[in-house]
């Protein structure tokens, strides 16, 4: 399931849940949604019942996340600490090798917002951004010079937002689905878009 399609399952029982709040008890480390090649969240039934568990505990018995946690691992088994080989999970150690950074250039790339770990495990597309970033370092582009970068992929996620609202407005059967795809369209054509607008920017500095 889509975390949109989640969403449907428990705002019934749980009206003020939100997409941000399922977000953030995953980087919190309760629940451990795999993803798909192209990053999106894949959630199972199980993480549905997680998700149901650790809500019903705040609402009925204010308990904190911690304790929450613990109970978790009493009723549903500790978290697996490694995914399979098609979800990344890196210690902080482990991307510092893999990327081939140092400490102050991870430090600089969290501070400016370029990559986050999530329950203290960074994915592939943090390890993809860490490589970029390290290779960019050698011809002198540090993370504070990538701050236009990062503007420009979230203005092009707010496009992708944009379009999608109405189909998930319709909460018609399938809507998510619908709007699953559409999302995944449109972010490959502003990938593309990107790239020969860039492409093009690059020539036009060159003379050609």
């Amino acid at each position: 399931m889509s975390i949109g399609e989640v969403l449907a399952l428990l705002q019934g029982e749980f009206p003020d849940v939100t997409v941000s709040k399922i977000r953030f008890l995953e980087g919190e480390g309760l629940i451990e949604p795999e993803r798909s090649p192209s990053g999106f969240r894949k959630f199972t039934h199980l993480h549905v019942e997680q998700l149901r568990f650790i809500l019903t505990e705040q609402r009925d018995h204010y308990l904190p996340l911690r304790v929450i946690k613990d109970r978790m691992a009493e009723n549903f088994g500790r978290p697996r600490a490694v995914q399979d080989k098609q979800e990344l999970r890196l210690s902080r150690a482990e991307l510092l090798e893999a990327a081939g950074i140092d400490e102050e250039m991870l430090t600089e790339l969290e501070d400016y917002g370029l990559l986050a770990p999530v329950a203290r495990r960074y994915d592939e597309e943090a390890l993809k951004v860490a490589r970029s970033v390290g290779a960019l370092a050698r011809h002198g582009l540090h993370a504070r010079h990538l701050r236009a970068v990062k503007a420009a992929a979230e203005r092009e996620a707010g496009l992708v937002e944009q379009a999608v609202a109405p189909i998930l407005k319709r909460r018609a059967p399938g809507a998510i689905g619908e709007a699953d795809e559409v999302a995944r369209e449109l972010s490959a054509h502003l990938l593309d878009l990107h790239a020969a607008l860039l492409r093009t920017g690059v020539r036009s500095v060159l003379g050609r």
